[in-house]
């Protein structure tokens, strides 16, 4: 995680939020680390094995792409419901594992569909740890740096298992990933710039640009005064 005010060559996504000035950047090395690191935290430590189900309640942001990315790398199934618990109550199976942003949790502690193990995450500047934890929660952030440096999952899913809660599966999901971007004519190398509001889907603003090949320019609270700009200083080739 990087909080520069300029990008760091291979950055493979980069976060602002303009709302609060953050700027944080991952290259693919590190967001490879996170992503390993989530992965070692699901299966070593919480015991979850492929075929678990994950529901994640979180925005568009860089910690959102490392949940999801470990979640995935560890076979889990993953329901993904941005800011909305709409689509978990009462769907389906047990949650086995559910990530919540902080500053919602206290307006949906009724909502949130019971499971073993509940993190919190902050989303807050520079990477700064969750405030006041709920009872039955732990904070992500401490919990998943712990397991930094952590071996990649291995064969933990095949292309046959399911990603996402309608049976989809994992090389059904990453063709349709990649049919996005090609029919955006997004392609290896390209810098892709997206809007955080302009869609919570994971397929659109992390696995489309990942699948071609293309790096992330997450914009949260977009000034569109300071675009041009933010267009020159990225190397931007693509607005999502």
């Amino acid at each position: 995680m990087n909080g520069i005010e300029q990008r760091r060559p291979g950055e493979l996504i980069t976060y602002y939020d303009d709302a609060t000035g953050e700027r944080a950047g991952l290259t693919a090395a590190e967001l490879g680390e996170w992503t390993a690191a989530t992965a070692a935290l699901l299966i070593a430590e919480c015991g979850l094995r492929p075929g678990g189900r994950a529901g994640v309640l979180l925005p568009p942001h860089w910690q959102t792409a490392v949940v999801l990315l470990g979640a995935w790398s560890a076979g889990l199934e993953v329901s993904f419901r941005g800011w909305s618990t709409a689509g978990l109550i009462g769907s389906g199976p047990a949650l086995d594992v559910t990530f919540v942003e902080r500053r919602r949790v206290d307006n949906w502690l009724d909502e949130v569909p019971p499971a073993p193990h509940r993190f919190v995450l902050g989303l807050a500047k520079d990477g700064a740890a969750a405030h006041d934890v709920p009872d039955d929660y732990r904070d992500f952030l401490p919990a998943v740096r712990a397991h930094l440096g952590a071996e990649p999952p291995v064969g933990r899913a095949g292309n046959e298992a399911a990603a996402i809660p309608d049976g989809t599966t994992f090389g059904e999901y990453g063709a349709t990933a990649a049919g996005i971007a090609q029919s955006r004519g997004i392609t290896r190398g390209d810098r892709v710039l997206i809007e955080t509001g302009a869609s919570e889907e994971p397929l659109i603003w992390l696995l489309a640009p990942l699948t071609a090949g293309a790096s992330i320019v997450l914009c949260a609270n977009l000034d569109r005064s300071r675009l041009d700009d933010r267009v020159d200083a990225e190397g931007v080739t693509r607005l999502f």
